[in-house]
This record gives structure tokens, sequence and C-alpha cells, in this order.
């Protein structure tokens, strides 16, 4: 298990099940955990989801599909705990969400 914090400062857990899913679901995201990692730590920016869940967003010039954004959406579930749920590449992120934070 992998701890790291949000922009909020709140420890965002990523388990072992967690990473076997990512990659279950997004086989591009093999080798990408300091990725994952890194938009956490310093998103372009972050948006709100549907259930409570947090959008942390970044750029990357070169993943293995290409120039992507890096989705990485997790949830803080209190001022001392939270975890990541998922995370995927993506050609242009949603643009219905609320925007909750941007430097």
């Amino acid at each position: 298990m992998i701890t790291v914090y949000s922009k909020n400062g709140i420890p965002l857990r990523l388990t072992d099940e967690r990473w076997i899913h990512i990659m279950k679901r997004h086989p591009e995201m093999k080798d990408q955990k300091d990725k994952i990692l890194e938009t956490i730590q310093n998103p372009e920016y972050i948006l709100k989801g549907d259930y409570g869940e947090l959008l942390a967003v970044r750029f990357f010039n070169k993943t293995p599909l290409t120039k992507k954004f890096l989705i990485v959406i997790y949830k803080e579930v209190s001022e001392h705990d939270g975890f990541i749920l998922t995370a995927y590449f993506t050609r242009k992120p949603s643009t219905h969400r609320r925007l909750i934070w941007k430097p």
C-alpha cells in the first residue's frame, strides 16, 4: 500500500487491491503508478464527481497512448483518511463537471 497526500492534505491510500483493479480495467496504466501519484500531489485542476468523489486531472505529453490527460478518482473520507478509486487516461476530460480547485 502506498500513501500520497491530496491538495487538501488528506492521506490517500492506493491499496494493492485498487492497483490490481486499475491495471485490469485499464491495462495501459501498467507502469504508470508514478504518474498517478504525481497527479494526486500536483494536479492541474480538480473536478467534483457525482457521488462525493474528486477527480484530479493532469496532462502528460508522453504516455503509453500518446499525449493524454490522466484522471485519478479518489475519495476523502475524513480529515485523516481517503483512498484512490481508479485512474485512467483520456483524450479530453469531462466538461460538465464542476471545477473545485485550480491554482
